[in-house]
């Protein structure tokens, strides 16, 4: 009778604490799907709130899309201008207001165009950083025009320094108004993948609350009950 007893309470001190190991792996797993779910709602409203502040910032700076600002119009001045190997957008964005990522990405590869058109083909890299003088030794000149030794440059009569390239800073000037809008259409890229990242982990956090209750509390309960 004793040794009845005596596995009775064995069975039922391993039975409370099977138990206890499944209401912990039960309300962990409710826990962390609590959390999951809390995070994907912070990633989505964090993602529609980045769009909307690229839609707003962009929409600040007033920029609509010139006439020439489709495919077959940038394509025929770059051939007139004698452009090759570059890259030719494939949207067009003439007339439209300038107010989402992919808009802003557009619009400053046309601008890239432009700017190749002013150089005549050459980027910031290629062209010196002064005017040269006529009769300046070839030796002396960039490839895309200009030199970068003083001693060869126009002078200023008024401040007696050399005079900037203006092709050159016309460059630069492109080239951060570019950047800036190529930095909104990231933004724009980023508050979507948030957005898909927060609807994966609202979906998974279900999935655990899910998983814990039908592998674990009702398996909970059918072992008390037996």
């Amino acid at each position: 009778m004793s040794t009845i007893t005596a596995e009775h309470r064995v069975k039922t001190a391993v039975s409370a604490k099977s138990d206890l190991f499944r209401k912990l792996f039960e309300w962990g797993g409710f826990a962390a799907g609590a959390v999951l779910l809390a995070f994907g709602v912070v990633a989505i409203v964090m993602g529609f709130s980045g769009r909307s502040t690229v839609s707003d910032s962009l929409k600040q700076e007033k920029i609509v899309g010139t006439a020439d600002m489709t495919p077959a119009l940038i394509a025929k001045e770059a051939k007139e201008a004698g452009l090759t190997g570059v890259d030719l957008p494939t949207v067009a964005v003439a007339g439209q207001q300038i107010d989402s990522g992919p808009r802003a990405r557009a619009f400053a590869s046309y601008m890239r165009i432009h700017a190749l058109e002013a150089t005549g083909g050459y980027t910031y890299a290629e062209m010196g950083r002064f005017q040269s003088k006529p009769g300046t030794p070839k030796t002396q000149l960039a490839v895309g025009g200009g030199t970068d030794n003083p001693q060869w440059a126009l002078v200023d009569t008024a401040t007696k320094q050399p005079v900037e390239n203006g092709a050159r800073n016309l460059w630069v000037t492109e080239t951060a108004l570019t950047t800036a809008l190529n930095t909104s259409y990231m933004a724009d890229r980023l508050w979507l993948f948030g957005i898909v990242v927060g609807i994966a982990l609202f979906l998974s956090g279900i999935g655990f609350i899910v998983l814990a209750f039908a592998a674990l509390h009702r398996q909970r309960l059918v072992a008390q009950t037996s």
